[in-house]
């Protein structure tokens, strides 16, 4: 017994530190941890399942290649107070701590996590006394009470689990405020603290934040836009051009979020290689002249296709935005708008002073066009590979439906786009000369 508890505590510092239960050199096989969270006029009944296989530390009592069942006592009791530590919640800023914990060990072949009431039944009952649970072939099964100051707060959740392995180790939530449907989400170690349902402004301000890192981030979205400033480098012409980019992509972006796309697996690596293929468009026509009252209406086409690229970015993180996914998008939206203004704030001058000399007119618009070009080029080479290995599906009644509607809505995008360039080019006339001429002029 004496033996059981050294190796108990030795468990319970490697988990305050943030540490794995398993080692690093063997990964656990069985990553996979599902909870519930479920908010009561008074507590937090929080519900979770832990793979036997992550919890390596624990001294559980064998017998044999198997469990001792009746001697695990001591084990869990280890095991739920280094889980309190690991699995932290919040009630608004406090950190919540639980008034009570019970665990209870659960064979593969349990199904009782499929469902919350199930899951707390699983936890109270004892086992049958024939029960037999191999060698890390097993869950640990805890429930956890927490008082809380009011069903109303923001709650919060990390996990501190295999933290350094990233990714690897994830939970599963499915959060079930009072009075409201629930949520899922999935989260790890790399993840940090969490909100579970965030208020309007946190969930505004971590979409915001998101979507400027993507925009920064994205080596082609930034390629794309280099070829729309190249043939202008005037910011006064430019803003229009790339708000008609984010309005494209908007519509596709929030169509997609409420399961208006089409899906499949060939869908992904066909916008990738239309992302291309507009890349190299753009760049083709600045090397043949390009004119920014024309470019507007090709611009916001090809930002509808960049919008589905966003899309499956995001799919992943949409998860958190509790029950504000409209405002989410929105905000994601808004933060890729401030990234593209940052990007045109760096990129007109940083075009402005390399492009000088000889280079400062139509030469220096095609030699940077060419490059951009070969680079697109062999993206579209790469990702079109990919796309003509991918299976495509096959046209049923769902499909056709789903393409007929976005056939409609671009053909109404087009010729809102064409009306409001024959407005601005009477409005206008000269808006959309490009450096060369300015510069000839």
């Amino acid at each position: 017994m004496l033996k059981q508890w050294i190796c108990a505590a030795v468990w319970l510092c490697y988990t305050a530190l943030g540490l794995p239960p398993a080692s690093a050199h063997d990964l656990p096989l069985d990553r996979m941890m599902n909870a519930f969270v479920k908010i009561e006029p008074r507590q937090l009944d929080f519900v979770v399942r832990v793979p036997l296989d992550l919890l390596r530390g624990v001294p559980f009592p064998l017998a044999g290649d198997h469990y001792k069942l009746e001697a695990c006592g001591a084990a869990i009791e280890a095991a739920l107070k280094g889980l309190a530590s690991a699995l932290q919640l919040w009630d608004d800023n406090v950190r919540l701590v639980p008034s009570s914990a019970t665990g209870q060990l659960a064979p593969l072949a349990d199904r009782s996590f499929e469902d919350y009431d199930r899951a707390i039944a699983q936890v109270a009952e004892p086992l049958a006394p024939d029960t037999v649970i191999a060698l890390e072939q097993g869950y640990l099964d805890v429930h956890f009470v927490y008082p809380i100051s009011s069903p109303k707060s923001v709650f919060s959740i990390k996990t501190t689990i295999g933290a350094e392995l990233g990714d690897y180790v994830k939970l599963t939530i499915r959060f079930i405020p009072l009075g409201e449907p629930s949520r899922a989400m999935m989260i790890t170690g790399a993840s940090g603290r969490v909100a579970l349902d965030p208020a309007w402004y946190q969930a505004s301000l971590g979409f915001v934040k998101l979507g400027i890192e993507h925009i920064l981030s994205g080596i082609d979205h930034l390629l794309f836009l280099l070829c729309l400033i190249i043939p202008f480098r005037r910011i006064a012409t430019l803003v229009p051009i790339i708000t008609a980019f984010t309005v494209g992509h908007s519509i596709t972006l929030i169509g997609t979020a409420y399961n208006m796309a089409p899906i499949g697996a060939w869908f992904p690596p066909f916008i990738e290689a239309a992302i291309a293929a507009s890349i190299f468009y753009m760049a083709i026509e600045n090397i043949i002249g390009a004119n920014a009252n024309q470019r507007w209406i090709i611009t916001g086409l090809f930002g509808l296709v960049h919008g589905f690229g966003f899309a499956d970015v995001l799919k992943e993180q949409l998860q958190f935005a509790g029950s504000n996914l409209l405002v989410s998008l929105l905000s994601f939206n808004v933060g890729i708008e401030i990234g593209q203004l940052f990007v045109l704030c760096v990129f007109v001058p940083a075009l402005a002073f390399l492009l000088r000399g000889r280079m400062a007119g139509r030469m220096g618009i095609i030699v940077s066009s060419a490059i951009i070009a070969n680079v697109a080029w062999q993206w579209m080479m790469q990702r079109g590979e990919t796309l003509w290995q991918t299976p495509w599906p096959p046209l049923t009644a769902p499909a056709l439906m789903t393409l007929a509607r976005w056939i409609i809505a671009l053909s109404l995008a087009v010729a809102a786009a064409k009306l409001l360039v024959k407005w601005v080019e009477r409005k206008w006339p000269t808006l959309g000369r490009p450096v060369e001429s300015r510069i000839d002029g």
